[in-house]
Order: C-alpha cells, then sequence, then structure tokens
C-alpha cells in the first residue's frame, strides 16, 4: 500500500500571511479601521477564515458583521498569490517525497476554492491527490475527520498515513485519526503546539522524518 503524507497548508507548506494581511487590512480600511501589525495577523491564523475574522474584529472592538465573510474571501480568492510563496526547501522536499514514492494530499481550513486558487497560483496543484478544506467537508480540524475525508478522497489507507503541520489542530486531529504526526517548526504555530510530535526544523529535513515515522 501506497504511503500518503497529509500537509496542512497555510505556514506549512506556504508563507500566506502577506497576502491574508493585505486582504484583511483592506477589509479594515473599508470600515475605517486602522491597519493590523504582521504578528498580530499571525496569531489569527489556523482556524479557518470565518474565525480569522472574529479575531480581527475583536482586536478592534467590533461587532460582528455578516458582510465581512463574502467581502474577505472575494478580495482574498483575487489576491491569493501575490506575494505568498512556499517555504523555503518546500517544493525541493516534494519532489523528494514524490521520488520516494509517497502520495500527498491538503488538509486545510482555509476555504477549498481560496486553496486551490493559491495553489494553482504557486504551480503547485498538480502535486497533491485531493485537498480538503476548511468548507469540503461537514467538519474541520482539530476534527480527525476532516484528515481521514481527506485521506479517503486521496485514496490512502489510515495505516499508511502521516500528518505534518505547524498547528495544534494539525497534531490534534493527526493523532485523532490514529496517524503518526509531524510538526514544522518554520510555521505559524508556536513551539509548544507540536505537543509531544517529532519536530522538522527546515523542510529539507522532513522526507527523512516520516521515513523514521513511516518506515517503508
Amino acid at each position: 500500500m501506497q504511503r500518503t503524507v497529509i500537509f496542512d497548508l497555510d505556514g506549512t507548506l506556504v508563507d500566506s500571511v502577506p497576502d491574508i494581511h493585505a486582504a484583511l487590512d483592506r477589509l479594515m480600511a473599508a470600515r475605517g479601521q486602522p491597519p493590523f501589525g504582521r504578528a498580530e495577523v499571525t496569531r489569527f491564523i489556523g482556524d479557518g477564515v470565518p474565525v480569522l475574522l472574529q479575531r480581527a474584529f475583536a482586536a478592534r472592538g467590533l461587532p460582528p458583521d455578516p458582510t465581512a465573510l463574502p467581502a474577505f474571501l472575494a478580495d482574498y480568492e483575487a489576491n491569493a498569490a501575490v506575494e505568498t510563496c512556499p517555504f523555503p526547501g518546500v517544493p525541493a522536499a516534494l519532489d523528494r517525497l514524490a521520488a520516494e514514492g509517497w502520495a500527498m494530499a491538503v488538509c486545510t481550513n482555509k476555504p477549498e476554492a481560496a486553496a486551490r486558487l493559491l495553489l494553482a497560483g504557486l504551480g503547485l496543484e498538480a502535486r497533491f491527490a485531493a485537498l480538503g478544506g476548511g468548507d469540503s467537508f461537514p467538519v474541520r480540524k482539530p476534527d480527525p475527520r476532516h484528515v481521514l475525508a481527506t485521506l479517503e478522497a486521496a485514496g490512502g489507507d489510515p495505516a499508511r498515513a502521516v500528518m505534518v503541520g505547524d498547528h495544534h489542530n494539525d497534531i490534534a486531529a493527526g493523532r485523532a485519526a490514529g496517524l503518526p504526526v509531524a510538526f514544522c517548526a518554520w510555521g505559524y504555530g508556536l513551539p509548544e503546539m507540536a505537543d509531544g510530535a517529532l519536530v522538522a526544523e527546515r523542510a529539507e529535513a522532513l522526507p527523512a522524518l516520516l521515513e523514521r515515522l513511516l518506515p517503508r
């Protein structure tokens, strides 16, 4: 049975904060609000766009705005790959994993349409057998069913799969799905979010680390 690696997207494969930050600042500017700092936006990321907007509005002392989500998504989807790029070493690591026979999939809390547009804009979409977005299924990370549904879409077997991410949602969902997990130290999550998982300090280290977690 082919081995499958399921990746988170933002903070794991790609550094998407610049374009998320820009879209969020445009949304706030339209409401007469000042821009956010980069570190502040980074802390908002990880639980999907609705939660990102909830955190942003709360940080400005604003009440919920039902027009914010569609406005943000329309803007962000049109500008998702302006400054976003793969983290250093990620394309080479993906090449090596493919050469070693791994199937690959993406499981992200980002809406599926935005995730697909981003991957296509970066020329990465064809590398992945499946993409499970935050709105692809009735659940999303940290619910393990999000990971398992993505794995099923990729044609993988839970007994031969591993989860890789930079956030506690990735570690929690992967473990609850019964998969070995790896934490990406270069991402947006705090170091303690690894919660005892094996840690990859650089993307170049991922193939060897995954081999340890799930030998051939």
